[in-house]
């Protein structure tokens, strides 16, 4: 008797198209851009090198019933003064005072509150690239630079933002 089992490859509740968030350095500052707003965020958290033995974070709160979230500060370049922190989302978790995001491989990003996907960036890439491209692009992950028209006419085609819910 043989018995033949065929194994899915993708994760049970993986999105239908890859997640993606923006991102940018612009003035020695981390910008994040979701691509569309996130409604009723409660907590944002970046994990950099994930999954490694160096891997640390750093973790935003807000109140319920959360705030919006579309385009944020996230981190400076060590030496530079932190980006404002007087916002509704707080940063309840900093990064290790001597840790110096900038060495990192990849950041892992997620939303917490809303139905949200988690999205992941090169470090290097974005540091890299970011002064090659205008202001208004960011670096999506394997979408590469987007505008406002890309992520709008993509959004839902190629990838997803990670607050816009799987069309399938």
């Amino acid at each position: 008797m043989a018995v033949t089992v065929a194994c899915d490859t993708k994760a049970q509740y993986a999105p239908s198209l890859p997640p993606a968030a923006g991102f940018r350095v612009e003035d020695g500052v981390l910008k994040l851009w979701t691509g569309t707003p996130c409604h009723g965020v409660t907590g944002l958290t970046l994990i950099f090198d994930s999954g490694t033995r160096e891997s640390t974070e750093q973790v935003w709160t807000a109140p319920k019933p959360g705030v919006l979230v579309e385009r944020m500060d996230l981190l400076r370049v060590p030496g530079a003064t932190p980006p404002d922190t007087l916002g509704p989302l707080q940063v309840q978790k900093p990064l290790p005072a001597d840790y110096d995001w900038t060495r990192a491989g990849s950041i892992a990003f997620s939303v917490d509150g809303p139905e949200a996907y988690g999205a992941r960036v090169d470090v290097a890439q974005v540091l890299r690239e970011s002064a090659q491209h205008p202001s208004g692009s960011y670096l999506f992950g394997q979408r590469g630079w987007l505008e406002a028209s890309d992520v709008r006419r993509e959004n839902q085609k190629s990838f997803l933002t990670v607050c816009t819910p799987d069309p399938e």
